[in-house]
């Protein structure tokens, strides 16, 4: 995978990126060193700290179940003159369409169909739930300043407001790019739809017992 590009593309003028690769082995560990590293940063509410913890572990599990490659890469950036946490998640496996087309119903579908309707609740391939992109999205659709989904030859953006697919470039595989304001207090539990508890799983596993009073 081409980090430079991705770096030269998506975090340009940035500084202390952090750069990490994970395969089914790794995941946990990376995952908890990646949420580890925003939680030194106390600029960043806890509320949206309780929310991404769900979707970016999600974005990450997507890798290891639907690609269909072994490696994955993460690069995260805080920038706490903007206030705002920079995400990016891509393999270079098989990519959206041809991952959802193994689920029959969803065969004859084109590639800018499919980039829209990962986003849907219960949309999968038929290996997972169909959740994590999903929630992904409320999340962008809450605190999000841009959202890029790239896969093959098309690109799904948001930004201000609106939504578009355009035939941009080629992705071998499925890149997630997105931008979240870090400084408005969400519910955590309303981006999941209420189907887990986030903030206790978020507290559970990153904070300390004694500190947890402290949060409120």
């Amino acid at each position: 995978m081409d980090v430079a590009f991705l770096l030269e593309k998506y975090f340009k003028g940035a500084t202390k990126v952090s750069i990490d690769v994970f395969d089914a082995q790794t995941l946990n560990s990376v995952y908890k060193d990646v949420i580890n590293a925003m939680t030194s940063h106390f600029e960043i509410e806890v509320s949206v700290l309780q929310a991404l913890s769900y979707c970016l572990y999600e974005m990450m599990d997507n890798v290891h179940i639907h690609s269909g490659k072994p490696l994955g890469t993460a690069i995260t950036y805080f920038d706490s003159t903007q206030n705002t946490m920079s995400i990016l998640i891509a393999d270079d496996g098989m990519g959206i369409k041809a991952s959802l087309s193994e689920n029959e119903r969803y065969k004859d579908i084109t590639e800018p169909e499919a980039l829209k309707m990962c986003l849907e609740d219960k949309i999968t391939d038929g290996k997972g739930l169909g959740f994590g992109l999903f929630t992904t999205s409320r999340l962008v659709d809450s605190i999000g300043k841009e959202f890029i989904l790239h896969s093959g030859k098309h690109k799904l953006i948001r930004k201000d407001g609106q939504e578009s697919v355009v035939e941009n470039g080629f992705w071998q595989g499925t890149l997630i790019f997105m931008v979240i304001g870090t400084g408005e207090e969400i519910d955590p539990n309303q981006i999941v739809d209420h189907r887990a508890d986030v903030v206790e799983e978020y507290n559970e596993t990153f904070v300390e017992s004694d500190e947890i009073e402290s949060l409120w």
